[in-house]
């Protein structure tokens, strides 16, 4: 699948910014499944310093300065990424977690500590007894990895309600765990942070999810968000991809942009700024597919 991409966002401020710093994370990552055939980043105003540069996780980033007083900044990025679907894997065929654990623990191939950074804590998942419980009846002895994450990722589907307005980009984990509510980010992070709890590598992954409107419907312009979900690491087979929000196996409609140990080190836009007081922010982002 081939799709055009165009993520806004706009930053509204009741006085002037008199000097702003940001970093973005908009451009669709490269992998053996997607290749971005094209990519600009706009900003209004104009910036006075860019640079581009690959963060410690292989994420493409843009740094940006705006050293002109303003009380509106947008950032608009637009791609054109082609997507291919793997060839599938039978989640029997995975090795027993318990062997992933292990040798996660034991090996120091190159390949095996690139997987290792992904097993502790970070700033938006801590690993806890709480978690490991949650995470225990997808995880009985012997249970091939991947029909563990499987069914670990159907009880998240099925145990927590999709709520917007429930937890915001601070709400601790725990919190998420005994609410039982929240977002995809949530969701992704609570399957993150039960994985680790067991011995295994889990990264956030930030994307968009493409989705069509019902027959018969239009397609609705800027109606998409950012979406998250989680991959686990197997030997031999890399990196596998689960999305507790929709309980599904991601493919030709997920669109990667960036991976890290959470939210807090893929967020598409961050920085600081000088002046301009409380802001408000609004988002579009529209995702066409263009071979249908």
């Amino acid at each position: 699948m081939i799709y055009q991409v165009q993520h806004t966002t706009t930053y509204t401020y009741p006085g002037p910014v008199s000097l702003c710093h940001n970093v973005v994370y908009l451009r669709p990552r490269e992998s053996a499944q997607q290749v971005c055939t094209y990519y600009e980043l706009i900003v209004l105003p104009e910036p006075g310093v860019y640079s581009h540069y690959v963060d410690f996780f292989g994420n493409a980033v843009t740094f940006f300065a705006v050293q002109e007083p303003h009380r509106t900044l947008t950032v608009t990025a637009r791609s054109t990424v082609e997507v291919t679907p793997d060839a599938g894997l039978a989640p029997d065929a995975t090795p027993a977690w318990e062997a992933v654990r292990d040798m996660l623990h034991h090996e120091h191939s190159a390949t095996v500590l690139e997987a290792v950074q992904y097993r502790f804590a970070s700033p938006h998942v801590p690993c806890s007894a709480r978690l490991r419980r949650y995470a225990a009846p997808s995880f009985s002895p012997g249970q091939p990895l991947l029909t563990a994450v499987l069914d670990l990722t159907r009880r998240i589907h099925t145990d927590f309600l999709y709520d917007p307005q429930a937890t915001s980009v601070s709400t601790p984990l725990h919190d998420i765990l005994r609410a039982r509510r929240g977002v995809c980010q949530d969701f992704a992070h609570v399957q993150i942070g039960c994985l680790r709890a067991l011995g295994l590598a889990a990264r956030y992954v930030s994307g968009y999810l493409v989705t069509q409107p019902p027959p018969g419907q239009p397609r609705l312009v800027g109606t998409y968000a950012s979406h998250a979900w989680v991959s686990v690491y197997c030997p031999g087979y890399g990196w596998l991809e689960v999305d507790p929000t929709n309980n599904m196996v991601p493919s030709d409609r997920h669109i990667t942009i960036a991976v890290g140990r959470d939210y807090s080190d893929v967020s598409p836009i961050k920085g600081v700024l000088l002046g301009g007081g409380q802001h408000t922010m609004q988002v579009a982002v529209d995702v066409v597919p263009t071979n249908l």
